[in-house]
């Protein structure tokens, strides 16, 4: 027996958890911000940041793919 789409967003509850790894990651500043060490040229403070863009990319489709769509 199938369960009811509420039941199916419930038992993945956790994976939107997921989601919270990059907000925590930026949202203390003091931790990242230093000029060194240096990537290329970019100050630690850049790089760290950019370095989340493909990070929150890859957390959101993997929270994606785990839900249920239906499909």
């Amino acid at each position: 027996m199938d369960r009811n789409p509420r039941e199916q967003r419930a038992g993945a509850g956790w994976l939107w958890w997921i989601l919270l790894i990059p907000y925590i990651g930026l949202l203390w500043v003091p931790f990242y911000n230093h000029v060194e060490p240096k990537l290329f040229g970019f100050p630690f403070f850049y790089w760290y940041q950019f370095m989340w863009v493909p990070i929150s990319a890859l957390l959101t489709w993997l929270v994606y793919r785990g839900l249920d769509h239906g499909d």
